[in-house]
């Protein structure tokens, strides 16, 4: 297939540009390049003959226009999205601006694509979402794909509006859309604002490590290059106008997770203290969600995919790839926002 990937150069999208070039798609990674993206991230499929890059913004109709046209893709593969949840809180016009204008952009540029084209029955327009728009679960439970939509962060309600737009553009004008919803990504080249590459840099400069509240938010981890063949499954075989929800099977409370990740350091980087002691509790996110986890049922049973690492696994290969790659993500610590609490203006 030829592929238009846009956020191809962020931290899923990246995997996903990666994983498809090696199966041999062709792919168009079209990003804006905002603070986290990183080119160097497709450095190692960047001379390819199949992979082409097009700085654009999807909040730019024309541009979207343009390389539609030029580039004629079978697909769209949408993960373009400002991501954080934490930045939602202190800046939720980024999220507005960008995850719902820019998705709906996206939208109107792939109908009147697929409608020169002759609205060809192969075409799909696949849209990346996360398991936030459904809200929290208590201690029992997990989301399915018809779980009500319930959003607590600016963050997860943008998501949520893009998947109902998608969703809508479907029922409404036919466009043959495919939507999936994740659980939390983790692996290398991962953005360090997140949870695991925070906890991996702070212990390394023996800083405090922060844990949210008293660390007993649960969540669902996803090893990301699990997601990008999922993400790719999906959008070869999944259904039209259908959704599949993407888990992990590796349901961790934060506490436990950074309590493994500081093991692990103390068997691969060994120093006089225990990583751990450096754990410091903070003050909470504002509105955070207890608990995620994700019934995988329908990917499993209709497209026989399933995760094939281990959050152990997964992790013990993060740890090792942030130790071997410094010169991956010190410049990165230099972006505007890395290395300091956001989220807290509520």
């Amino acid at each position: 297939m030829k592929i238009l990937v846009t956020g191809g150069a962020g931290f899923i999208g990246s995997a996903v540009v990666r994983h498809a070039v090696r199966a041999g798609h062709s792919v168009i990674n079209l990003d804006a390049l905002t603070y986290a993206a990183n080119l160097e991230n497709l450095r190692p499929v960047a001379n390819s003959p199949l992979y082409r890059f097009e700085h654009a913004d999807i909040r730019d109709r024309a541009a979207l226009d343009r390389i539609l046209e030029a580039q004629v893709p079978d697909a769209v593969l949408h993960l373009a999205a400002e991501s954080h949840v934490d930045r939602s809180i202190d800046g939720p016009a980024d999220f507005v601006d960008t995850n719902i204008t820019g998705t709906f952009n996206l939208l109107e540029a792939a109908r009147s694509y697929w409608v020169r084209q002759g609205r060809p029955e192969a075409f799909r327009f696949h849209h990346v979402s996360t398991d936030e728009v459904y809200g929290t679960l208590g201690p029992a439970g997990q989301f399915t794909e018809d779980t009500p939509y319930a959003p607590n962060s600016p963050y997860a309600a943008s998501k949520a509006a893009s998947d109902h737009l998608v969703r809508s553009w479907h029922e409404t004008y036919g466009l043959p859309v495919l939507v999936t919803n994740c659980s939390n990504n983790y692996g290398p080249y991962h953005f360090p604002e997140k949870l695991i590459p925070v906890v991996i840099l702070k212990a390394l400069a023996g800083e405090p490590i922060p844990v949210y509240g008293t660390g007993q938010n649960v969540r669902d981890w996803l090893y990301v290059e699990d997601h990008a063949d999922a993400l790719l499954t999906v959008l070869t075989r999944g259904a039209v106008g259908r959704s599949y929800n993407i888990g992990g099977e590796n349901e961790r409370r934060n506490i436990d997770l950074v309590r493994t990740i500081c093991a692990i350091l103390d068997e691969k980087r060994p120093k006089a203290t225990a990583y751990a002691d450096q754990i410091s509790f903070v003050a909470d996110r504002p509105g955070h969600d207890l608990r995620y986890a994700i019934d995988p049922t329908r990917i499993r049973t209709e497209l026989g995919w399933r995760p094939s690492v281990t959050v152990e696994e997964g992790l013990a290969r993060t740890v090792q790839w942030y130790l071997d790659n410094d010169a991956w993500w010190r410049p990165l610590q230099d972006r505007q926002g890395v290395g300091r609490r956001l989220g807290v203006t509520a």
